[in-house]
């Protein structure tokens, strides 16, 4: 058993990120400013788009998405029940209603055959999760969104190095919103980033994500002297300040490299599990690039003597953290009280809840972090086989 803890999404900070803060807080410019619009320059190249709005939070861009398109009461959106409540309390926070389509098991993102039955006159936008950085098949997506006029924003809190057929994720719908929580492959603390190739769009995201107000305040009180601004929309407070940007330049500049190493470690997982039959270990497809960002396994309960919460309880007894990505949307107690949802109508998805398991995947740990966490998967199966 390991002698210290190994705490699950493990950050990777270096001295740049930590010289740069240093920088941004002697430069007395904390806010807003120069190095969150060179972060949000950065990033548009990195993901092929042509505008980037930098946010405080993924949460903060799936928000303004549906904001600025209009999105509100009476309109539905169609999404997975297999992701974070975020991405269904946005659609609540504007008044609509959000729409449950299975998931695929193999995959664990929305099945995309399913989507179209669920389309009514109500239906204004799509909103796919491209879990744990596996892109979801856009093409089909994009294909029902032109059929029946809908939008499409991505929720790629996990996909920042995800291709789809060639394509770089961000570069591709409407709008698409990612994440740069402490867990993610690039961190910020608290972040986030939406990207569109619609000059418009990110024209309104920025005015809404700082109140509303014609300037922000790197054009009111910067060098250039004071400059009167006005509300143009009641909008928010969900700009990123240059200390967090501060991390997330040096964080892109070794996003690839970082990527390197969790393949390496990726590949370790699957090495080891490929012959445990107790175990399904994640699914690739060809022609789409994964971004590594949650190694999940899947445990076959019919084969063991443990549930799910127990198996990760003996992970914890042996110093190895874990996650759940995730417990179904439509069992959570709101979601569930509100539209009368049960477990069985969304089966595919209620079934993975049950028994998925997210397995540390860092670049900030070392080969032999995730030697410990084989050894304490495997002595787990081996202890409770059915």
């Amino acid at each position: 058993m390991r002698k210290n803890f190994l705490t699950f999404g493990k950050p990777d900070i270096q001295e740049s990120e930590i010289n740069e803060v240093i920088d941004t807080l002697k430069s007395g410019w904390l806010g807003t400013g120069p190095k969150t619009k060179n972060f949000e320059k950065k990033f548009a190249e990195f993901v092929n788009a042509k505008f980037a709005v930098a946010l405080n939070s993924c949460t903060a861009g799936l928000h303004l998405a549906l904001d600025v398109l209009e999105i509100g009461p009476g309109d539905e959106v169609i999404t997975t029940p297999m992701t974070f409540p975020a991405t269904i309390n946005v659609i609540e926070h504007v008044g609509a209603k959000p729409v449950f389509v299975d998931i695929n098991e193999d995959t664990l993102n929305i099945d995309e055959t399913k989507i179209e039955s669920a389309i009514s006159k109500s239906t204004k936008a799509i909103i796919p999760v491209h879990l744990a950085g596996m892109p979801c098949e856009l093409d089909f997506i994009f294909t029902l969104a032109n059929k029946y006029n809908l939008k499409v924003i991505e929720d790629a809190a996990h996909s920042i190095e995800s291709f789809y057929r060639g394509k770089k994720i961000g570069s591709l719908s409407d709008i698409t919103c990612f994440s740069f929580y402490v867990t993610k492959n690039l961190v910020t603390g608290e972040g986030g980033m939406v990207t569109t190739n619609n000059k418009d769009l990110a024209k309104s995201i920025r005015i809404r994500s700082l109140h509303g107000i014609s300037k922000d305040a790197w054009s009111r009180f910067s060098d250039k002297g004071y400059s009167h601004y006005e509300t143009l929309y009641p909008g928010f407070k969900y700009n990123m300040t240059d200390i967090q940007s501060s991390l997330g330049i040096h964080q892109l500049s070794r996003l690839e490299d970082q990527l390197k190493i969790r393949n390496a470690y990726w590949l370790m997982y699957d090495k080891a599990f490929k012959n445990i039959p107790q175990i399904k270990t994640p699914s690739m497809i060809d022609d789409i690039v994964h971004a590594r960002h949650l190694y999940i396994i899947i445990l076959r309960l019919s084969k063991l003597k443990i549930n799910r919460d127990e198996f990760m309880f003996k992970l914890k007894k042996m110093n190895i953290g874990t996650g759940v990505h995730y417990t179904a949307i439509h069992n959570h107690k709101f979601y569930r009280e509100k539209y009368s949802h049960k477990p069985e109508d969304f089966p595919h998805a209620n079934h993975i809840s049950e028994r998925t398991i997210s397995l540390p995947l860092s670049s900030a740990l070392d080969p032999s972090d995730i030697e410990d966490v084989i050894n304490a998967v495997i002595e787990i199966v081996n202890s409770f086989l059915s």
